[in-house]
């Protein structure tokens, strides 16, 4: 049997990396993580029920009544996310959850709650997880770390188009305006900033198509494999 590995994917909003890495999951038959659904759906929470996330006690509190499991979809074939039972997979795509992850997600302990899901999730290996510091902090040891990253313009008109689909009234401004927003705090935070591992592959998808950055991955895995002797 093949020995399995950890992947991880991690860089800029709306780069494509979950994408790729479901691809990624499905062709090699490893399990998808996404790390960002996770603090998605602990956002809901606290938004659901007005927790105040500049109070420490409060967060630790809230946190202790938030459990967090993926379940596989037959339907959509896709792993969706649960909170307390509850599938909110669609509900955490909300623009109003995306205005506010990224200050949820600066938070010391709701980053070390979820990095420890995260890092349990993993300890069978044979994982695809994406997210912003999956390769610096949760599992820096991955044997195969992706960094991907692409121009603005180009990130802009992908969540526009995807944003657009459930909300028509939203508008371009808007969605540039909530990727820089989310950019900065990403890559500011105190904790686990956002920031390209020094091992890990760049991948500028920019003027690349799904298929051609999943053959690039694809590639990547079958270099390491080779060089392991697996």
């Amino acid at each position: 049997m093949a020995k399995k590995i950890i992947i991880t994917i991690d860089g800029w909003s709306s780069c494509g990396k979950s994408t790729l890495a479901k691809q990624l999951a499905k062709k090699l038959g490893y399990a998808y993580i996404d790390s960002g659904a996770m603090y998605r759906a602990i956002t809901l929470y606290f938004l659901r029920n007005h927790i105040d996330w500049t109070d420490e006690k409060e967060v630790a509190e809230a946190l202790d009544h938030i459990h967090l499991h993926f379940e596989h979809n037959e339907n959509s074939k896709q792993s969706e996310i649960f909170l307390n039972e509850e599938n909110v997979e669609y509900v955490i795509r909300d623009l109003v959850i995306a205005e506010k992850v990224s200050e949820v997600a600066s938070i010391a302990a709701v980053r070390t709650c979820a990095v420890a899901q995260q890092q349990k999730m993993g300890k069978k290996k044979g994982i695809v997880m994406d997210g912003r510091d999956i390769g610096t902090t949760v599992f820096p040891n991955a044997e195969l770390k992706i960094f991907m990253t692409a121009d603005i313009a180009t990130r802009v008109e992908r969540r526009f188009k995807e944003m657009y689909e459930k909300n028509p009234n939203i508008t371009v401004e808007e969605v540039k305006d909530n990727l820089e927003m989310r950019d900065y705090i990403d890559s500011h935070r105190e904790v686990s900033p956002l920031r390209k591992a020094d091992d890990a592959i760049l991948l500028d998808n920019t003027h690349i198509s799904m298929e051609e950055q999943l053959d690039f991955a694809l590639g990547l895995v079958k270099q390491l494999k080779e060089k392991a002797g697996v």
